[in-house]
């Protein structure tokens, strides 16, 4: 019983950054990795370093996109899936 009493702080420790700190990211994850997977050609986005295009080709792991000065080829992962929903929901 005594070992238990000594644990069970550290148990709760555990349970707590379970679901204040794990779980939250492993959501958010999840999300990013739909928003990836939805994408399609004609969609604006904004990459995570502030590029605004549009996509005009898809690959499994990269997109083309198109902004003023050309077209750019990036990985899925740099798109920014915040920013890209406040753009899209703006217009």
């Amino acid at each position: 019983m005594g070992q238990l009493t000594q644990m069970l702080p550290f148990l709760l420790m555990f349970v707590v950054i379970y679901f204040f700190m794990i779980r939250p990211q492993q959501n958010r994850m999840k999300k990013e990795k739909e928003f990836e997977s939805a994408l399609k050609v004609g969609d604006r986005i904004i990459t995570k370093s502030g590029i605004h295009g549009k996509i005009v080709e898809l690959a499994e792991t990269t997109v083309i996109i198109e902004t003023m000065s050309g077209k750019l080829k990036m990985e899925r992962t740099a798109i920014s899936m915040e920013l890209s929903a406040a753009l899209n929901k703006k217009a």
